[in-house]
């Protein structure tokens, strides 16, 4: 049985708390509202560290998610809310490039999203899945991208100095290892004794924080060009939605406690903020019905559960057309993932007409459906029906077509020159984005599909080094540099680009056994 994500997150800071520095580092200033006092024992540089090791973690999890377009949606709501926050000059040039700023998925139905040190946000396909705008899930966001800014996960080390860093970094983590399960009876097999004793204390000090990353949020939700009603919107919901079904599934609001004054003062900041123009695609929230409906088929793909999703009627009059919008794409993806081809078919049709039906063109939301039906026919087979399928979005160079094009390749469609234009557009994306865990694996199966064995082999290498798993990543490149040395390849170029990457990982490697070593 794996490992709940919860728990690995509690291990991976427990374990990355060993390698924190006895002496202080550097200070962060320049932070608002809840004073100066310096995070000497937590710096920035530790801080960046102590994330990558859980992201190291978490990336390897079950439960991470890299799904293109749920992901790109997102990300699109985020990249904003971190220009905003730059422009109203939340984030200092100390943590700008020492942090990652990168929000990804969990596939948890609970309703969560959480911040980890060094600038990761985390965002549960539950909390999706219950948001009824894109502007409640900005909310979200932003009010999370303010507890890293803030820094609050550093100040709330800092507020207990009389702990230990270990004890200090194992609660923090043990906050969102509770949040994820419905009891906390793993945070308590680690929290135990006098460390237990301060958490009171802890939560106590992060209500002040809570108050400040809305307050902060806020600023950058609106200034982003989000509604000012988002967050306010946002908090009624899940106070409404807890009070009618308090079953652990909102975990959210035992990390994020919300109260009444909370509530009253998002409701107060909605009448001073001036409404700006939304950034990127919105439309009619068409985007944002497909996101919730994606979200609630792959948060749970226990057989039962995608059987209630498939049995949606999406012909009902009682609903609105993103209503109905949603419900058909529900039915038609978990038609997919049952397997029952002809179900899929039908509801992806109802989708197309729900669409067609519509006064204005929805051009994303149209991409969502096309895709769809370009997975289903994958699904059973049909690669050059999935092609036919893609072929309006030929022009389209986003990840999610990128990534569905490679795969047709792969599945036969387009022949050889189909292979090797994917293995170019794979190879271009990697080099931009190298932390592209798919499209590194798409790319090995490329190359070795044309029979390039030590290009595949060394994409294998990339995509476990960007998965966080460096052992892995030098195994692969062994592999590599033992092929090319017994005459099995002879790609020199490649060769030397192995060997150069091999060196970098094993030093690597030893750095991080000496931190170790350091540590005990």
């Amino acid at each position: 049985m794996p490992i709940p994500l919860s728990r690995r997150l509690l291990a991976a800071l427990c374990a990355a708390s060993l390698v924190l520095p006895a002496a202080p580092l550097r200070a962060q200033h320049n932070l608002p509202a809840l004073g100066d006092a310096a995070t000497e024992d937590f710096g920035v540089v530790t801080e960046r560290r102590v994330g990558e090791q859980i992201m190291r973690e978490v990336r390897r999890d079950a439960d991470y998610l890299d799904d293109p377009l749920l992901l790109e949606y997102v990300q699109a709501i985020w990249s904003p809310l971190v220009a905003q926050a730059r422009a109203n000059g939340n984030i200092t040039a100390e943590i700008e490039t020492r942090f990652s700023w990168e929000a990804f998925l969990v596939r948890d139905r609970s309703v969560n999203a959480f911040a980890l040190p060094g600038g990761y946000v985390g965002v549960h396909l539950g909390l999706i899945a219950l948001t009824g705008s894109r502007d409640e899930l900005a909310a979200v966001l932003a009010h999370e991208l303010s507890h890293v800014t803030q820094r609050h996960i550093a100040r709330g080390i800092t507020n207990s100095k009389r702990q230990s860093l270990i004890g200090l970094a194992a609660m923090i983590i043990g906050v969102i290892a509770a949040s994820r399960a419905n009891s906390t009876d793993g945070v308590a097999a680690v929290v135990t004794g006098g460390q237990a004793a301060s958490i009171q204390g802890q939560l106590n000090f992060s209500r002040d924080m809570e108050r400040e990353a809305d307050r902060i949020g806020f600023a950058v939700l609106t200034g982003a060009g989000f509604s000012p009603g988002g967050m306010a919107a946002m908090f009624e919901k899940l106070d409404q939605s807890s009070r009618l079904n308090d079953s652990g599934g909102y975990p959210y609001l035992r990390s994020h406690p919300l109260t009444t004054e909370r509530i009253g003062e998002a409701r107060a900041r909605m009448g001073t903020a001036t409404a700006r123009a939304a950034p990127g695609p919105g439309g009619t929230g068409f985007e944002h019905a497909l996101a919730q409906a994606r979200s609630r088929v792959l948060m749970d793909t226990r057989v039962d559960a995608l059987r209630r999703w498939q049995a949606l009627d999406a012909t009902r009059p009682d609903l609105t057309t993103a209503q109905r919008l949603s419900d058909a794409y529900s039915s038609a993806l978990a038609s997919i993932l049952l397997r029952d081809a002809d179900r899929a078919d039908a509801s992806i049709v109802r989708a197309q007409a729900v669409l067609a039906d519509v006064a204005r063109p929805e051009a994303r939301a149209a991409r969502w459906v096309a895709l769809l039906k370009a997975q289903a026919q994958l699904a059973r087979g049909d690669a050059a029906g999935a092609a036919a399928s893609l072929k309006p979005l030929t022009a389209d160079a986003s990840r999610p077509v990128m990534l569905m094009s490679a795969d047709l390749a792969l599945a036969g469609a387009g022949g050889e020159g189909a292979l090797k234009r994917s293995a170019e557009d794979l190879q271009t994306r990697v080099a931009a984005k190298p932390g592209d865990v798919l499209a590194w694996s798409l790319l090995a199966r490329t190359w070795a599909k044309l029979g390039q064995p030590l290009r595949s082999l060394r994409a294998e290498g990339e995509a476990q080094y960007a998965m966080g798993d460096l052992r892995g990543a030098i195994d692969r490149l062994r592999a590599g540099q033992r092929l090319a040395q017994g005459g099995g390849a002879t790609d020199f170029i490649e060769s030397s680009v192995i060997d150069s990457r091999l060196r970098d990982l094993q030093a690597q490697q030893r750095a991080l056994a000496a931190e170790e070593r350091e540590s005990r």
